[in-house]
């Protein structure tokens, strides 16, 4: 398995694909890094605490890891000296470039979930139905809303779609976020596919910072769920050069 290094003033760190063995890590640090967003935490009552909502999404890692396996691509961004892992990132390739021309292998194959047994599989699908996961439902419009601009902007054209992004608030400003999605740029670089986001405000900045380009945003109005008044999402393009370079 292939990966990348990236340092700050703390400590380095590698980029490497995941596997099903990473669930524990990643419910740690996908639950917390979520959490920090307002609109998360008004999706679940009051009731259930940040800890309970890691420990269920901890049961459903295995199987969003499996999901789609032709097109989708995992990495995580791990402490080169501990192993620990500090960030993660899902990517999903179109339809059209799942399979890498020449060979008839997989594209961007080191970043691709091993895949498991029929056995593992069917414990994995227990254990996800086992967990407590009911959203509050009166919050469809916002999300029908932002899925609508999404959808239109994807027929467009074929784009690799970031689809996830997190970091634990505990490794924030570190710059781990912004090799994650550079790591995901040299893929689509390579492949000659813009890339799509659907960004929040707390991570538009980073997109920016790396050359993505704003091309629609919708914010809404979300007091009437909890939220502060301006629920913002930000549609965003990294455009590459046409054609497959490497």
């Amino acid at each position: 398995m292939t990966s990348t290094t990236g340092k700050s003033q703390m400590a380095p760190w590698r980029i490497e694909g995941c596997t099903v063995d990473d669930a524990v890590a990643l419910g740690r640090n996908n639950g917390a890094a979520f959490w920090e967003q307002p609109i998360w935490r008004i999706m679940w009552p009051q009731d259930k605490t940040r800890e309970y909502m890691i420990e269920q999404l901890t049961k459903r890692i295995p199987m969003r890891l499996l999901l789609e396996r032709d097109t989708m691509r995992h990495q995580k961004a791990v402490d080169a000296e501990t192993g620990a892992l500090l960030g993660y990132a899902r990517w999903q390739l179109p339809e059209g470039s799942k399979v890498a021309p020449g060979t008839g292998g997989p594209e961007w194959a080191d970043a691709q979930v091993p895949d498991v047994s029929d056995d593992q599989r069917k414990a994995f699908q227990e254990l996800e139905d086992s967990s407590w996961w009911e959203p509050r439902e009166d919050m469809g419009e916002l999300d029908s809303k932002n899925e609508a601009i999404q959808d239109r902007l994807l027929a467009e054209r074929p784009y690799i779609k970031l689809d996830y992004l997190a970091v634990h608030p505990e490794n924030k400003g570190r710059g781990i976020a912004t090799a994650l999605v550079k790591s995901g740029m040299r893929e689509a670089e390579r492949l000659g596919i813009p890339i799509f986001i659907f960004a929040f405000r707390s991570a538009r900045g980073i997109y920016v910072r790396l050359g993505c380009k704003e091309v629609e945003r919708l914010i809404q109005d979300d007091t009437a769920f909890g939220g502060s008044g301006d629920y913002g999402a930000y549609f965003m393009v990294y455009e590459v050069a046409s054609g497959v370079t490497g």
